[in-house]
Formats: structure tokens, C-alpha cells, sequence
């Protein structure tokens, strides 16, 4: 598949943009299981351009990450402008528009997924932007607003029409947020809709890799994006990679080795934050992970409550002397349930 001038695998599979959750050390580790492209958290474009220093931290490219993209939101046009330019100068591979996110607070400001009740504005600032630089410019946005505002099939075409070089789709409207199904079927339908020639990536409900060959082949995508699934679970790019090539499962890890894992992780987190953030940046991966694990509540509650990083390590090693041997049954997908 082909993104402008960068060329990536066939039927890549992708890290999804995720605020507080792709940091460089996470990224590390999916790149290690195989993502074929990932990209930073979403950067606010009116911050970028006001210098602030988390916003400035999350512009930060290692050599190991490329292919890469950073990932912008914003409303105002001549902000989100002149942030492209300025990302041009960190040296990313592509530039995507985040016109997705559907968290109050971003899509209720008009940016992100709130974008999706104004397509004028939003086609006027993808053409704007995809002029300013020489990067190419993707967008990931939603099927619509609304059950009643699904229209992207028609927002697919312009989007294309202002020279974008791919687009990637969640299978949700913004009022579903992130609850129900995601419908694959309009994503398919976008796919395959004649006008259409840039690349189409499908977002959403992937959970493993008998549900991505399922997407590829029945929806026809070019690559699949997976974002949550990913959380604690870096390695489920090796498995799909493995199942599509070969068709076989990989067998489970056994707790010991997730724990070896997460151990990595940490120390990755160290090695960019001090160790308080760096043990409370994890919690969202230890509140997901070893999942299965009988009479293990009240081992995760100290586990997402432990302060230091030498309690941290105790209680992994705990975990490690009483459940280390068992295999993470990974999650069934929805054919199998």
C-alpha cells in the first residue's frame, strides 16, 4: 500500500492515534511486534503553535518509529495551517487530520468529530493544509455526526477531491462515541466505490487477527487500524501479521511473559519520565492486562494503586510466583462467540 511516496507493506496493519496511550515508549513496543505504521497522540494545533511543552514532548520522533505520522486537531483553519507547517519541520513521514475524536470536549468545540457538522469548513481545511505542506496529508474521521448524518461516502469523495493520500474510517458515528458495533459496511461501501483511489483504512472492533482477515476480505480495505485492542497487548501485531501470512494462530503467552513485557515497558517509561509518572502512565495497560486471571481483583487494585516503582516491580514478581505458568486466552472474536 501506498501513502504518496511512502510505501508500506501489503494489508499493513496500524497503531491508531490514542491521547495518553501512544507515547514513545508504547510505540517502542508495538513497533517491536510488527505495527507497519503508527502515529503520535493528537496534537493541538492552537498549542503547537503556542510552544507548550507537553505538546512540544509529544512531536518528539525516535529513529526506530519511522514509518511515522503526527496526528493534528484543531478548528480554526489558519491554526491547523500553520501547524502543518510547523510538523513539516520534525521530520514525520505523513501529516493526518484528526477529524474523529469524539470526546465532549474536543468535538463539542468544533474540532475532531465536530468537524463532521460542518464539511465545508472541514474540506476548506483539508485543502488549505494538503497545500502547505509536502508531506502527504491523511484524515481519519467517523461514518457521520449522527444515525441520521451518515454521509461519508460523499465526504470520502471530497476529502479525495482536496489531494489527500488516504483515509482512514472508525465505523461509528460520533453519537455512538465508542459504544455498539462498528459497521463495516459503509466502510466497504466507501472502499468500493468507484471514484475512490486513495487507500482506505478500517478502524474499529478489531480484536484480533481471525476479525482483521475477516475485514480484509470481506470489506476489501487496504489496511486495518487498531487502537484499543493494542492496549496491554502490543503483540497482537505479530499474531495477525502471522495469521495472515500463514493462516495459523500463534499460541497464547503465558503470564510470565507478559510480565517480561510490561517490565520493558516500564523501564522504557523511565528512561523519558521520572519514575512516579512513569508507574502512573502504565495504569491504563495494567488495568487491561492478564485478563482471565481467577481471584485476581484485589492483586490488580494493588496493582493500579502502588506509588513507587519498587512496589510496582514486588508486585509483579507476585504475580509471576503464583500465576506466571498460565496462558493469556486471548479474547474470542465475534464469529467465534
Amino acid at each position: 500500500m501506498k501513502i504518496g511516496t511512502l510505501q508500506l507493506p501489503d494489508q499493513p496493519v496500524i497503531l491508531a492515534p490514542m491521547e495518553d496511550v501512544t507515547d514513545p515508549p508504547f510505540r517502542y513496543m508495538c513497533k517491536k511486534f510488527g505495527a507497519d505504521l503508527m502515529f503520535s497522540e493528537f496534537v493541538s494545533s492552537d498549542a503547537l503553535i503556542r510552544n507548550v511543552n507537553r505538546t512540544l514532548e509529544k512531536m518528539e520522533i525516535q529513529a526506530y518509529e519511522h514509518p511515522y505520522g503526527i496526528q493534528l486537531y484543531g478548528k480554526n483553519i489558519v491554526a491547523m495551517v500553520e501547524s502543518a507547517k510547523i510538523t513539516e519541520t520534525w521530520g514525520p513521514d505523513l501529516i493526518d487530520i484528526n477529524f474523529g475524536c469524539p470526546v465532549k470536549k474536543v468535538a463539542m468545540k468544533g474540532a475532531g468529530a465536530g468537524m463532521l457538522v460542518d464539511v465545508p469548513k472541514m474540506i476548506k481545511m483539508t485543502r488549505e493544509i494538503v497545500r502547505a505542506t509536502k508531506l502527504p496529508v491523511t484524515v481519519k474521521t467517523r461514518l457521520g455526526w449522527d444515525d441520521n448524518s451518515k454521509n461519508i461516502v460523499e465526504i470520502a469523495e471530497m476529502l479525495q477531491d482536496t489531494g489527500i493520500m488516504a483515509l482512514t474510517i472508525h465505523g461509528r458515528t460520533r453519537a455512538q462515541m465508542y459504544r455498539g458495533e462498528a459497521d463495516w459496511t459503509l466502510i466497504g461501501e466507501v472502499k468500493n466505490h468507484p471514484r475512490i483511489k486513495i487507500p482506505i483504512i478500517g478502524n474499529g472492533d478489531i480484536t484480533d487477527p481471525v476479525e482483521t482477515k475477516k475485514a480484509f476480505d470481506r470489506y476489501g480495505v487496504d489496511g486495518i487500524m487498531i487502537g484499543r485492542a493494542a492496549i496491554g497487548r502490543p503483540w497482537i501485531f505479530r499474531d495477525v501479521k502471522h495469521y495472515l501470512k500463514t493462516g495459523e494462530i500463534l499460541p497464547p503467552m503465558t503470564v510470565g511473559d507478559q510480565i517480561d513485557l510490561i517490565k520493558e515497558h516500564l523501564e522504557l517509561g523511565f528512561s523519558f519520565k521520572d519514575d512516579r509518572r512513569g508507574v502512573v502512565s502504565m495504569r491504563r495497560f495494567f488495568a487491561v492486562s492478564f485478563k482471565g486471571l481467577s481471584n485476581f481483583k484485589e492483586t490488580r487494585i494493588r496493582l493500579l494503586q502502588a506509588e513507587g516503582k519498587e512496589l510496582v516491580y514486588q508486585i509483579l514478581e507476585e504475580i509471576r510466583e503464583k500465576w506466571g505458568d498460565q496462558l493469556l486466552i486471548p479474547v474470542p472474536s465475534k464469529e467465534e462467540k
